[in-house]
């Protein structure tokens, strides 16, 4: 259907067509990535296999719809523990391709298997002795033919009701790149940890590699009164130090935790009892109260508040207070 017919549908009819035309891409690229089960096999293994190997980096080069497919597969093969950067196949034919050494694998995406700018490269690559892998959906194509390994990504047909734009191959080429780095990751142990020293600006890395110790509150900030003090006491100790609660502490020993009181125990108490001045903070305080040591992650402490339905923690080492924390401490620092 031409844009005119389409825009001249009436809205229900067009509405249903937009509709449907996205189920069928959506079936039609599920069907291509299912497709390359079948495909995968000793091929996948070598390529998995040279890639461990590599004493040099990965190089993922392609032009055009496989170059952006390309260049997603090298940036996720590097966030996995897999050195790898794009070459630009035009640009390494001036000059870029001095950054390939014979250490390197060379990974090539071509649909075709016969792009022209990355033929082009592919004697001196050769020559230079680096190991070559290409991922094609032609596996009779020159690419092909070169490549010390080569996978087949070929799909049946495009998404593209017309069947020329790049949609169901370059959706299977990027599953079958995906599925090249996760197999390499986990043959590498590579872990949540070293996933979020390659990630430290990002939320993952924060909430991978932030302790409660690099967000709590230490010293004068913690909020504290000693046991036997008065409830109003207790409230100016709320009210300067800005946390909702206070500490209870022994008098002899003001690291040594007696229990937690929180505004949230003096709004239930209000609605028990009206003459509050008498009133000992023992006798209101939450005993054996919620805490978390300073080692543990950040985002452990916002599971236990979530879980608990709480705002603060007291962090304790050794069964002694070490610092404070609140929610409001790890929405500072992005972890909620």
């Amino acid at each position: 259907m031409d844009q005119h017919a389409l825009r001249s549908q009436p809205a229900h009819d067009r509405q249903a067509a937009l509709l449907e035309r996205a189920i069928a891409v959506l079936q039609l690229e599920a069907q291509g990535i299912s497709g390359l089960i079948p495909k995968l096999g000793q091929s996948f293994i070598d390529a998995c296999e040279a890639i461990l190997r590599c004493r040099g980096r990965v190089i993922v080069s392609g032009i055009g719809k496989s170059g952006h497919i390309a260049r997603k597969i090298a940036a996720t093969l590097a966030s996995t523990g897999t050195p790898a950067y794009f070459v630009h196949p035009a640009e390494a034919s001036h000059g870029d391709l001095g950054m390939v050494t014979q250490e390197d694998v060379f990974f090539a995406l071509s649909n075709s298997g016969n792009t022209a700018e990355l033929m082009a490269i592919i004697p001196p690559i050769k020559r230079l002795g680096t190991c070559l892998i290409a991922m094609t959906g032609t596996p009779g194509s020159a690419l092909a033919q070169y490549a010390d390994i080569h996978l087949d990504a070929g799909v049946e047909q495009e998404a593209c009701p017309l069947n020329l734009a790049p949609t169901t191959s370059t959706t299977a080429a990027l599953a079958l790149g995906d599925a090249i780095a996760v197999a390499l990751l986990e043959a590498r142990g590579f872990s949540a940890n070293d996933f979020a020293r390659s990630h430290p600006g990002g939320v993952l890395g924060r909430r991978l590699l932030t302790r409660v110790s690099d967000v709590m509150r230490v010293g004068a900030a913690i909020p504290k009164v000693l046991a036997g003090a008065s409830l109003p006491q207790a409230l100016l100790e709320i009210t300067r130090k800005r946390m909702g609660m206070t500490m209870v502490v022994r008098p002899d020993d003001l690291a040594y935790l007696e229990g937690i009181f929180t505004d949230g125990d003096l709004r239930r108490l209000l609605e028990h009892r009206s003459d509050l001045q008498a009133l000992q903070i023992d006798e209101v305080m939450i005993r054996a109260p919620l805490s978390i040591a300073p080692d543990r992650l950040a985002i452990e402490a916002l599971r236990c508040m979530d879980e608990h339905q709480i705002t603060q923690l007291a962090v304790l080492e050794n069964e002694r207070i070490v610092g404070a924390l609140h929610l409001h401490d790890l929405l500072a620092a992005k972890i909620a």
